[in-house]
């Protein structure tokens, strides 16, 4: 049956006049005892396409006092906040101008601990506080993730990759001392509870690239790099068991270093076959965290977020707590005291912004009042159908409460990935809250190959990318017309990144939309795996390379199909992307043109994968919104 879930949760409260600025909190990290919290604020001014400069900031728990800033380099930019064990001090890293500063704030002061002439992240503590590890990329020819833009193809191509290594220095302060080998890239990283050593997902070689074939390691201070386990699945979040006897990680197809989802996986620190603690359970596990013998870890379920408890011995304790927002810390999903018990996290839903909540884990609450004043005239819907026999979900979004004269244009937006999904954030900026403005409907639908249905729904797209899930989409969108005030005749469809990649297909296998935009997207996926800088994520998808199997890849080329299309198109992206490169943009533009389809290609220079540069997002936002309005709403541009 199909199933339209109102989330009465998200009701709005009553429109008052949109104040001046959004209050941002990143990297949030909870001391120890569960007495303050340490987040890097920043304003987001109303109407600016981006955040202003954060700074270091320090609350404590009650709420009740004035939050406390520091800003040791203003042309920098902060991450990577970290606790101490006795909670006395925080680590922190400072970003500028080619170079990283290791910091150490206590007792209101803030020290130069070390720096690198490069690139630094993610500081870890040492059980004893004595020793800060951080992962340093010295001389970092780029900002490290193949959505950060690539290096210009000058030259000799790929004569030189960056390493980055485990990297430890005395808290005190002192010359760091790199611990992994030269040439190894290290992504993630966890000390071991005696203090010699480390445990880390890493590879050799282009450190964009080989994420997907990274291995589980150890990395003895003073000893030889061995390896722990290399599963054929992508691996994040390794993290050791108090007792140091093995190692748990989040393991599965992922599609993107850094969007997490998958099972909870168990393997000895001795090394062995990684034990599923989670097999078939129906969500994706997002972040993990020891305290005594239980694991937290975060989840997403359908499109919301939440928390669960895992016993190694006997999997899941509980039904995870889960709810209609998205909640994050800096390192997973909620950030925890030393016991467990008491948790903090940045929470936000599309009814309401960002805020600071604590308490006992699974029950916290608001602490942070920075953003009491905004407030959302979006109204939320968590909407449920079912197609080719397995239940999918998504959400959709109302331009405000009001009660529709006539039926409204809608804009489906389809999320990049694919192995990623689309829950509920605050619509403050960026396409959704344009297109919300304007009047439009959104829908944001999770179609197979999303996460937060379990590891069978990821794998449910693989070498059918096109097939099932736009059948999900197109599926969804039935259900919303049947049951909310929609205009058939003005759909709109627009993605980024795998996102993209669907705007092309489905233009050129659906005459359902009047209009589309494509950012960063994929029109060749043989010439793609020769062009892009990370062809290892496509083999777990396609099963083979594109030179072992070329009509898998041809199969699903949406260019293939040019020749359908009649969808007016827009399209952008970076010139110096690295994971979706220009090329692809312009074959399809081409491609549009030769068949006389009204379209158009913005190619922003010196951009990445991600349009980042305030000038650029302010024009994308425009460029987009008159597209849709020219051809969804009939105003002339």
């Amino acid at each position: 049956m199909l199933a339209l879930i109102a989330a009465a949760a998200l009701a709005p409260a009553a429109a008052s006049p949109r104040p001046a600025a959004l209050a941002k909190y990143a990297s949030l990290a909870l001391d120890p005892a569960g007495k303050r919290i340490a987040t890097v604020d920043s304003l987001h001014a109303a109407g600016a396409p981006s955040a202003g400069h954060g700074i270091v900031t320090i609350r404590d728990t009650t709420g009740k006092a004035a939050p406390v800033g520091y800003d040791p380099c203003e042309i920098c930019r902060y991450d990577g906040l970290s606790w101490s064990p006795d909670g006395k001090a925080l680590a922190f890293v400072a970003s500028g101008r080619g170079e990283a500063t290791l910091y150490r704030l206590e007792s209101g002061t803030v020290t130069k601990v070390t720096s690198v002439k490069g690139l630094a992240a993610s500081p870890r503590w040492s059980a004893d506080g004595n020793q800060i590890a951080f992962l340093a990329t010295i001389d970092a020819a780029k900002e490290t993730g193949a959505t950060q833009p690539g290096v210009r193809q000058v030259g000799v191509i790929g004569s030189k990759d960056d390493s980055r290594r485990i990297a430890i220095v005395p808290a005190a302060g002192g010359n760091p001392r790199l611990v992994s080998p030269e040439g190894t890239f290290v992504y993630e990283y966890d000390w071991t509870p005696d203090g010699r050593g480390f445990v880390g997902t890493a590879a050799e070689g282009n450190g964009d690239n080989q994420w997907w074939v990274a291995s589980l390691r150890a990395f003895p201070i003073d000893g030889a790099m061995r390896i722990i386990a290399a599963p054929k699945m992508q691996m994040n979040m390794p993290r050791v068991a108090p007792d140091g006897q093995s190692v748990a990680f989040i393991g599965g197809l992922m599609s993107d270093f850094g969007a997490i989802g998958g099972d909870v996986y168990l393997v000895p620190l001795t090394g062995g076959t990684p034990r599923d603690l989670t097999a078939a359970y129906p969500a994706s596990f997002t972040s993990l965290a020891w305290r005594g013998q239980r694991l937290i870890a975060g989840v997403t379920q359908g499109g919301s977020t939440g928390i669960a408890a895992i016993d190694p011995a006997k999997g899941v304790l509980a039904t995870p707590t889960v709810a209609a927002e998205t909640i994050e810390a800096g390192d997973g999903r909620v950030a925890l005291d030393r016991t467990g018990g008491w948790a903090a996290a940045v929470a936000e839903c599309y009814a309401m912004p960002p805020r600071i909540v604590f308490g006992p884990l699974g029950r916290m609450k608001p602490i942070s009042h920075e953003n009491d004043a905004l407030v959302s005239t979006t109204v939320a819907t968590d909407v449920r159908w079912r197609n080719d026999g397995r239940q999918v979900q998504g959400w959709l979004l109302a331009p405000d409460a009001a009660t529709p004269t006539a039926k409204a244009p809608m804009i489906t937006i389809v999320h990049g990935g694919p192995a990623s999904a689309s829950t509920p954030r605050f619509a403050w900026t960026g396409p959704v809250a344009a297109f919300l403005r304007a009047g439009y409907w959104v829908f944001q639908p999770n179609p197979r190959g999303s996460y937060g249905q379990g590891a069978a729904f990821v794998r449910a797209n693989v070498r059918d990318f096109g097939g099932g899930d736009l059948s999900d989409i197109l599926a969804g969108i039935d259900t919303v017309e049947k049951q909310a005030p929609i205009d058939g005749q003005r759909l709109g469809v627009y993605g980024h990144s795998y996102g993209g990649f669907m705007t092309m297909w489905t233009v050129t296998h659906s005459q359902r939309f009047k209009a589309a935009v494509a950012g960063a997207g994929i029109a060749d996926w043989v010439a793609y795996y020769g062009q892009n800088g990370i062809d290892q994520w496509m083999v777990p998808y396609f099963g083979a390379s594109a030179y072992d199997e070329p009509a898998i890849y041809d199969k699903l080329s949406p260019v293939r199909a040019v020749r359908a299309a009649k969808t007016p198109t827009l399209m952008y992206v970076g010139e110096r992307d690295v994971e979706t490169p220009a090329a692809q943009s312009l074959e399809f533009w081409h491609g549009l043109k030769a068949m006389n389809v009204p379209t158009e290609l913005v190619i922003y220079a010196d951009e990445g994968h991600a349009i980042r540069d305030p000038k650029n997002l302010a024009d994308q936002e425009k460029r987009m919104l008159g597209w849709f309005d020219r051809y969804l709403q009939g105003q002339k541009q």
